[in-house]
């Protein structure tokens, strides 16, 4: 559906995007996932025509961008971050006109119309003023106007930016019933909003991929780590670190202190084994206060930081 071969963007010596390759099969909801910074928005740009690459080849279907640049925009549907809506225009007015645009006609124009409120959930605030809309309803008419063509395939770059628990569960449900049909390629920051909605994720970090598969293949590939918490009073973070490190299989020690001293440490063993009783043994030997220890195996976000972080 789409193909991506070393796609490489430069705003003057900035190296944005950096030979990225890769292909999105038809119906999946891929999710790009990175820091800020990272090129999400500018190869989302880059496949949808608003910005030229430096060098590399976008193909959709069989249309390239740099020589069927108005064909492939008839497939896609864009949704940016900040949606480019006409605010003093009513919620029906501004799909109508959008509507025009698209070249929609009679019954077909308002046929499609109807379709979309009852989609977006729309119905309620078809005659409001855009302005008077809260954030969410107002991403609700952006989609709304993203899909107005029917297009193929749907790019939405943070779709759920500034929106409450409820309406980000309201624009993934939207999302999901959506891609029963389309290919939808989504960035976002909500690791557990990508973690629910998409089949396959790719991370990008300083321009290149760094990490590209399903959520629970990227689960195996983390090698079967396990996290160890622990929640400790009545104690120093160099004691801690000095006693942690001396217990084989421990790989990473991560403590912070909150504002009542209590100090939360994240331990990351270096294989699957449970070394919760060794931990245990290592705290009763001191005078420290153990308040927490649990263990659980790595998450998205865990794998997100480490693939992430700057050394």
């Amino acid at each position: 559906m789409v193909r991506v071969k070393n796609l490489t963007r430069y705003f003057r010596d900035l190296c944005a995007v950096d030979g990225i390759n890769l292909h999105i099969r038809k119906g999946e909801i891929l999710g790009l996932l990175g820091p800020n910074g990272a090129g999400k928005t500018t190869t989302l740009r880059m496949f949808t025509g608003f910005l030229r690459p430096t060098s590399g080849s976008i193909r959709i279907k069989d249309y390239t961008i740099e020589e069927h640049p108005l064909k492939i925009k008839k497939l896609l549907g864009y949704l940016p971050e900040s949606a480019p809506l006409y605010h003093e225009m009513l919620v029906y007015d501004y799909l109508d006109f959008v509507a025009d645009i698209r070249e929609l006609e009679g019954k077909r124009k308002l046929t499609r119309i109807r379709h979309l409120s009852d989609l977006c959930g729309l119905n309620e605030v078809m005659h409001k003023p855009i302005a008077e809309l809260s954030k969410g309803f107002k991403q609700r008419v952006g989609l709304a106007h993203a899909m107005m063509n029917d297009p193929e395939i749907l790019v939405m770059d943070e779709p759920t930016s500034g929106l409450d628990p409820n309406q980000i569960a309201e624009i993934r449900e939207i999302i999901k019933q959506i891609g029963k049909e389309k290919t939808i390629i989504i960035s976002t920051h909500i690791l557990s909003e990508a973690e629910a909605t998409c089949d396959r994720i790719v991370i990008i970090n300083n321009g290149k991929i760094v990490a590209d598969d399903s959520t629970e293949t990227l689960m195996q590939s983390a090698g079967g780590k396990n996290l160890i918490n622990i929640s400790i009073r009545n104690a120093d973070i160099r004691a801690v670190e000095r006693e942690f490190d001396s217990i084989e299989g421990i790989e990473k020690i991560e403590p912070t202190e909150d504002d009542e001293g209590l100090l939360h440490i994240r331990l990351t063993c270096a294989s699957s084994a449970d070394l919760r009783e060794n931990i245990y043994r290592k705290v009763k030997d001191t005078d420290w206060i153990l308040l927490e220890l649990h263990q659980a195996t790595k998450s998205l976000e865990n794998i997100f930081r480490e693939l992430t972080e700057e050394n």
